[in-house]
């Protein structure tokens, strides 16, 4: 298995961007930590230990509490790649949580985004 560089960084490094892009969209950082929270079973207190202790995404995805099963219904294109048929386990989770923040920046309503 390639040894993708984003496995390494830290999840407390990207998830800026992800409120960032939010923000620019007009949506919120509360609206980025649902989308967390409903792919990988983090509540809030413990997304927030997971951004202190700067865990890299392969830990992050690891040690998560409880992965959403609908999670599988998440189709589509992100950077040029259908999530779908990324064979990788850990790439796949990670571009999951790249096509909700991407659909929910999109100004897709939030029960949509979470598959509701």
């Amino acid at each position: 298995m390639t040894t993708h560089r984003i496995y390494t960084m830290s999840f407390a490094s990207v998830y800026p961007h992800y409120v960032t892009k939010a923000e620019r969209k007009g949506r919120s950082q509360a609206e980025v930590d649902e989308i967390i929270s409903w792919l990988t079973g983090y509540s809030a207190k413990q997304l927030q230990t997971v951004l202190e202790e700067e865990v890299d995404f392969e830990t992050f995805f690891a040690q998560a509490p409880a992965m959403n099963p609908s999670r599988s219904l998440i189709t589509g294109v992100i950077c040029g790649v259908r999530v779908e048929e990324i064979e990788e386990p850990l790439m796949r989770e990670i571009r999951y949580l790249d096509k909700l923040i991407d659909e929910m920046a999109r100004g897709k309503a939030m029960e949509k985004v979470l598959r509701s």
